[in-house]
């Protein structure tokens, strides 16, 4: 027979539950606006999953990066592999093939609007380096959010899908 103390530390724990998943919950779906996603974010992390499933980083281990999402709506986004190779005649306009090919392979950049709405990000992307992406309207599937890390999935430009990570800078 339980005592009433014991009913109480009971009852207790299951009001904690409760209010746990009730935050952790509000955390995941606090992404409903686009000022949730108001301010600047660093590239953690690029995933390529291929239609075989197999994943690759695609900007290395360790990538950098920046996000940046303004209250107005407008936004801008730079990936990049961190083991680019210098230029050797030390000239953007004298790359050598091979130099130019790791650039575009080891890097994308991107800006325009964006909204949020039913844990989507639509981006209306005004000009890209990769230029079959300007003047598109891409959505972005918001993997999990909280106020400090964002992770997203798109169709990647290279094939599958790419699962994007991002942390606030504070």
């Amino acid at each position: 027979m339980k005592t009433d103390a014991s009913m109480s530390v009971a009852n207790m724990i299951v009001g904690l539950s409760m209010l746990t998943a009730a935050v952790f919950y509000s955390e995941l779906a606090a992404a409903q606006t686009a000022n949730d996603l108001v301010g600047t974010w660093q590239h953690v992390a690029n995933v390529n999953i291929s239609a075989d499933g197999k994943r690759t980083d695609t900007f290395g281990a360790n990538p950098a990066g920046m996000a940046i999402f303004s209250s107005d709506g407008h936004f801008m986004v730079i990936n990049l592999r961190r083991e680019i190779p210098k230029f050797a005649s030390n000239s953007r306009a004298q790359g050598t093939p091979e130099e130019n090919k790791a650039v575009v392979q080891g890097s994308i950049a991107l800006y325009g609007t964006y909204s949020v709405a039913d844990k989507v990000i639509t981006m209306k992307i005004d000009d890209s380096t990769f230029p079959n992406w300007r003047g598109t309207k891409q959505t972005r599937d918001i993997v999990s959010f909280n106020r400090d890390e964002i992770t997203w999935r798109l169709s990647a430009s290279i094939g599958g899908q790419a699962e994007v990570t991002w942390k606030r800078i504070k």
